[in-house]
């Protein structure tokens, strides 16, 4: 199932995205993902209409409030790129709530900066408390997954050892347009990811160039930690980041461009940049 995370008469809900268009229904996206709302049920006895996608104002494809977990530096060829050696261990760091923004919105480019820099990510959204779980068994622990952008200010992440200034600008964790359910995705290992500047392709590879695999990211994450539903996990980014071209031939984001990010079976994620 796809679902979408909405603005409708005024309330953010949860919709339903098919052939027909999206289709609102009576709960909220936090209530679907963690079980006391049955989106397919909803959906069947909705008196609503169908929506086009040109009606609705996309919101992220997550609820609002929850932890977003990120990991670095999880594609070999993206370690290779940026002259790192491969982690031995998952490098974690994370954004806040002031970063969700979803498909279609604007994203500001303050000026305190100007190294802006583009992620394609797959985005891992939990269903299920979890605690120490157990590889084998971290997949049943997953709602869904979704586009994410994790949009960087190299020049703000590389301040410092921390990355976190970098990373934690208003609106920089772009994510959706759609949240699609586990079972639909499959094998979250083997998926195409794209990530188009203003057109043109900059990244392109697929989940299995992953360095540690999604069941290894979350027995690895809820050794220390317990997520809960609607919590999301950015996996890392391919090759192809405007800091892994020669120095040369580094241009940053600017005023105007249009970022799509594209995994396959999850549809394309597009906002468009906007210096502030």
């Amino acid at each position: 199932m796809k679902l979408v995370h909405i603005q409708f008469e005024g309330k953010l809900t949860c919709a339903i995205a098919g052939e027909q268009g999206i289709l609102p229904i009576e709960a909220s996206l936090e209530d679907v993902i963690a079980g006391r709302a049955d989106a397919a049920e909803l959906a069947a006895a909705s008196p609503g209409k169908w929506l086009s996608e040109q009606e609705v104002v996309f919101a992220p494809s997550i609820p609002a409030g929850k932890k977003i977990i990120c990991v670095g530096l999880n594609y070999k060829k993206h370690a290779e790129e940026a002259g790192l050696p491969v982690p031995e261990v998952p490098i974690l760091f994370n954004k806040f709530s002031n970063g969700p923004v979803g498909h279609g919105a604007v994203v500001g480019l303050p000026a305190q900066a100007f190294k802006y820099d583009y992620e394609a990510e797959l985005g891992i959204v939990i269903g299920k408390t979890a605690r120490n779980v157990k590889q084998e068994e971290a997949l049943d622990v997953v709602f869904g997954y979704c586009n994410v952008n994790d949009l960087s200010a190299r020049d703000l992440q590389m301040r410092t050892s921390q990355w976190m200034l970098g990373k934690i600008l208003d609106g920089f964790c772009p994510a959706g347009p759609y949240l699609v359910t586990a079972d639909e995705v499959g094998d979250p290992n083997d998926l195409d990811i794209k990530l188009y500047l203003n057109g043109e392709l900059r990244q392109s590879s697929n989940t299995r160039d992953m360095i540690f695999t999604v069941p290894e990211i979350i027995q690895y994450i809820t050794q220390y930690m317990t997520l809960e539903p609607g919590d999301l996990i950015l996996t890392g980014t391919p090759e192809g980041v405007v800091a892994g071209y020669p120095e040369d031939q580094q241009v940053w984001l600017k005023d105007g461009d249009v970022v799509t990010v594209e995994i396959q079976k999850l549809g394309a994620l597009t906002n468009v940049m906007k210096g502030c």
